[in-house]
């Protein structure tokens, strides 16, 4: 596959897939010619359909992508995980080794971020079919985020959960840390309904100032927030595609709902 175009940090693309849009057996079987031995056995492993196609779309939509950058063939990208099992690149090539990616899926919808040279996470929930009881934030959100949340009128509750809960979930992706790094540690708020702010428990090792964050909504049920990693004092530029790997690719409109300053 011929590379896409350049990509370099001051610039991050964020790809999505609605992966229930896949008909026919024949996409499905060239999807599939995409994926390594232990990706297709892991794939016969889900038990329910959509999780099944969910998974052939997520490897083959992360191999695809990622060969629109690099001189490597799909079925030919390595990677391997971290300590706490987030998968990083180890093709050789320079072009392969600079790429940063994340992936997130929902059901319906699979998004992908990708850049260069700077971490990044990215979360994706869908609105319409995740119902959360308030235990659940009291539980795992900072006292901040919980105190704030009992304000929002009970119609708004919901979707003022997800605002925190997607940030929340890109903000570890990011760290590449997983739920090692307790959620009630670091804090959400939001200045204004355009923009957000984070802090950090200083015992986690981290500034909040190492982070620039987005939250767009692709579709009216479905909510995605971004971060990465401040290289310097440019803000980096977004764009958003839909595609269907190895069949079409469009630009995408998009909202920004929030972003940090």
């Amino acid at each position: 596959m011929t590379p896409h175009h350049p990509l370099t940090s001051q610039h991050i693309d964020i790809w999505l897939m609605f992966y229930q849009t896949i008909t026919g057996p024949e996409l499905q079987a060239a999807l599939l010619e995409l994926l390594n031995d232990t990706e297709r056995q892991q794939q016969i492993r889900f038990y329910r359909p959509d999780d099944r196609l969910r998974y052939l779309a997520t490897r083959a939509l992360v191999r695809t992508t990622l060969s629109r950058y690099a001189p490597v063939a799909p079925a030919d990208w390595t990677f391997i995980p971290n300590d706490y099992g987030r998968p990083a690149i180890s093709n050789a090539h320079a072009e392969a080794r600079s790429l940063n990616f994340n992936v997130s899926h929902t059901r319906g919808l699979i998004a992908l971020a990708v850049t260069r040279d700077r971490v990044l996470g990215v979360d994706v929930e869908n609105l319409a079919t995740r119902q959360v009881s308030a235990g659940i934030a009291e539980h795992s959100f900072a006292p901040a985020e919980v105190a704030e949340l009992a304000t929002v009128p009970e119609q708004r509750r919901q979707a003022r959960f997800f605002e925190y809960w997607t940030f929340k979930e890109a903000y570890i992706k990011a760290r590449g840390m997983g739920l090692s790094i307790p959620l009630d540690r670091f804090s959400f708020r939001f200045p204004d309904e355009r923009s957000v702010a984070l802090a950090v428990d200083p015992e986690l090792g981290d500034e909040a100032a190492r982070w620039r964050f987005w939250q767009i909504q692709p579709t009216p049920d479905h909510l995605l927030a971004l971060c990465a990693e401040r290289l310097d004092g440019a803000v980096p530029s977004l764009t958003v595609r839909s595609v269907m790997p190895t069949v079409s690719e469009t630009p995408f409109a998009w909202t920004l709902l929030k972003r940090s300053p």
